[in-house]
């Protein structure tokens, strides 16, 4: 009896440290979320390729920071960089519908990266990914157009406020050391 017991104790504790490793292992690649179109998009698919994710708002100061999100998404096209905007009215500056997003980011900036549909990146109710990048790394959107780029193993390598354009000589060395 006492040795089944030991047993019994012995498989709880691997199964919980098991458990505990894979929390510890978590990357981007784990999570998912609904594309400006109503896709499901799961960021395993882009498992071993860097990415670049910022938070976005169409009715904010940095909103013309599209621009250059999209002249890396076009230098950067023929590599594996991944740029992916997440859509988000955390800080009231984005419209309520997706089809009024969508118009304003192809009309107005020719948007060919990957767009969410709006999520929430801060709080309570912020999206699992934003909720994970702020666990594991502190780190979270204080304002629209936050920038995090993840490694190819899918950790977060550096991150960059607001202020920083996405043409900046930062960002363009930071990519260009992972690709």
């Amino acid at each position: 009896m006492k040795k089944v017991k030991k047993i019994l104790i012995f498989a709880v504790l691997i199964l919980f440290s098991n458990n505990t490793m894979n929390a510890k292992n978590t990357t981007i690649y784990d999570y998912e979320f609904i594309d400006i179109d109503g896709n499901s998009i799961n960021l395993s698919s882009f498992q071993g390729k860097p990415l670049l994710l910022i938070n976005t708002a169409s009715r904010c100061g940095f909103t013309p920071q599209y621009e250059g999100l999209q002249k890396l998404f076009t230098k950067y096209r023929s590599t594996d960089l991944t740029i992916i905007a997440t859509t988000s009215n955390s800080f009231n500056q984005e419209y309520s519908s997706t089809e009024e997003i969508k118009k304003f980011c192809l009309a107005n900036y020719g948007v060919g990266f990957i767009t969410s549909k709006p999520i929430n990146v801060k709080g309570k109710d912020a999206h699992p990914i934003y909720k994970w990048i702020n666990e594991e790394y502190n780190k979270k959107p204080k304002w629209n157009f936050y920038k995090f780029l993840f490694d190819r193993n899918g950790y977060l390598i550096d991150s960059w406020s607001s202020i920083t354009k996405p043409n900046s000589k930062k960002i363009i060395n930071r990519i260009d050391n992972l690709i």
